[in-house]
């Protein structure tokens, strides 16, 4: 066992070879492996190279349920946008490694970390998804209007695949303004392919609005925040807003919002969300809790305050 066990593991012979060699079956080869292995002759050790958190990722997802984590390493004094960068690179290389073809993928339009990951992103030789839908109302003020569409249509274009836009406001004045959005021929064609999502990537808002969000033209009114918070908001995805314990928060503000139902997102398989930093610690919590997310990619410090808690 131990020269069976040597010539393969250290020399690199293949079992073939060492059958020739030592005048034995080849099949005897591979038994004499196995039983090496299970009486610890040849054990297996992995090395886990440098910033990668393989047992923080497990943790993370034995602790809130998740399919996967992924834990990309940040530097402790990094600053918002530094982090922000780190974690859209994550999610980028994600991504990359996960997709099949053949998804159909949602994406939230006001996230500065979505941004960060489409950026990072390298175009495929091949596509790599179908279609590329806006979750949430992508119409702003003209300043930042670019953000939201190049968000999209650089993903789809990485992809290859076909961008699907909300050619609505993410907020609208009253339930009937809503209404009678939702009701013409355009939003009745998203709001079927948002049914038949096979995956969701979605930045993870805390209560009070990023840059680019609070300038849009997107965000709650301060008075509408307030409200929020008395009502214990903690985070919200694509304009839905949750608590700590990830239940929903209803009322008069989820009916001006133009963007996915609660109820089609959570039945969408792959549920990715994108968020770091210390201001999103609450609302990265609640989405994980209240089952929002099935997957998170997030930054090492961040991980390691979710699990402390």
């Amino acid at each position: 066992m131990t020269k069976v066990a040597r010539m393969y593991h250290e020399r690199g012979a293949r079992q073939a070879d060492i059958a020739l060699a030592l005048n034995i079956s080849q099949a005897k080869v591979s038994r004499l492996l196995k039983r090496a292995a299970s009486v610890g002759i040849v054990r297996t050790t992995v090395t886990v190279a440098p910033g990668v958190y393989a047992e923080l990722e497990e943790q993370l997802e034995s602790r809130y349920g998740l399919a996967e984590a992924v834990v990309v390493d940040v530097d402790p004094d990094a600053d918002e946008s530094e982090t922000i960068a780190a974690v859209g690179a994550g999610a980028a290389a994600y991504l990359e490694a996960t997709l099949s073809g053949s998804d159909r993928i949602g994406i939230s339009s006001w996230s500065q970390t979505l941004l960060a990951m489409v950026e990072r992103m390298r175009p495929s030789p091949s596509p790599r998804a179908t279609e590329v839908v806006q979750l949430l109302g992508g119409i702003g003020v003209p300043e930042v209007q670019g953000h939201s569409h190049r968000l999209l249509a650089e993903l789809a274009r990485m992809l290859g695949a076909a961008p699907v836009y909300v050619h609505a406001p993410g907020i609208v004045a009253g339930p009937d303004i809503r209404d009678s959005l939702l009701e013409g021929p355009g939003m009745q064609d998203v709001a079927e392919r948002w049914q038949r999502l096979t995956m969701a990537v979605m930045g993870i808002g805390g209560i009070e609005p990023s840059d680019v969000l609070a300038e849009s033209g997107n965000a709650f009114a301060t008075s509408e925040r307030e409200a929020l918070i008395g009502a214990g908001a903690v985070g919200d995805i694509c304009h839905r807003v949750f608590r700590a314990d990830g239940s929903v928060v209803r009322g008069e503000l989820d009916d001006r919002i133009i963007a996915i139902p609660v109820d089609d997102l959570l039945r969408v398989p792959r549920r990715v969300g994108v968020a770091g930093g210390p201001r999103k610690l609450a609302a990265i919590r609640g989405a994980m809790t209240g089952g929002w997310v099935t997957a998170l990619v997030t930054d090492l410090s961040t991980a390691q305050q979710l699990l402390a808690d």
